[in-house]
């Protein structure tokens, strides 16, 4: 508790190697708050004084936290190509309105191997011309890959954008069977 006699916010974070490259997992209490990729020293160091400034609390480097330990377990899983479904609580908190709608319907609704274009997702929430507001909330995903972003492609069959850069949305879908392995 805080002078106030209030419960502090506890931020815990680690680092964690995958097949992409580093990612920053922070974690609080009540889940998963953010995923970070290439969370190289200076990518993690940005990326949490942000979680500080939003969250009100300096988050703590704590690779065995109970509040993370099941993150970590779950990422490494499913890059070995072992689980298909993330089973965490999700602390949504960075995120909200319209953008938090579209992040959950996209959780909940497009699986592992799959693909939906923009302004599908948009219509699945009865704003069938919100294509590039859906792109926004793609960007704005505090929660990459636990909430599949990376499944969102143009209704044309392009690959779209993606805040983790291209080459990692590739990966990203050719380790769910969507596209092929890149060669090299």
């Amino acid at each position: 508790m805080d002078d106030d006699g209030r419960y502090e916010q506890r931020v815990v974070w680690a680092v964690v190697d995958t097949g992409i490259g580093p990612l920053l997992l922070a974690a609080t209490r009540e889940g998963l708050v953010n995923v970070v990729f290439h969370a190289t020293d200076e990518v993690r160091d940005k990326a949490l004084s942000r979680l500080a400034s939003r969250l009100g609390s300096e988050p703590v480097e704590e690779p065995g936290s109970p509040l993370l330990a099941e993150a970590v377990r779950q990422f490494e899983a499913y890059f070995a190509g072992e689980r298909h479904v993330f089973e965490l609580p999700l602390d949504w908190s960075l995120i909200s309105g319209f953008n938090r709608e579209m992040l959950r319907e996209l959780a909940t609704t497009v699986p592992f191997g799959t693909v939906v274009g923009y302004g599908d997702l948009a219509g699945r929430v009865g704003q069938p011309g919100a294509a590039q507001a859906v792109g926004m909330a793609m960007g704005a995903n505090p929660l990459p890959v636990v909430v599949p972003c990376h499944r969102v492609v143009e209704s044309g069959g392009g690959i779209g954008g993606f805040g983790g850069g291209l080459e990692t949305k590739r990966r990203l879908l050719a380790l769910e069977g969507v596209l092929p392995e890149p060669l090299f």
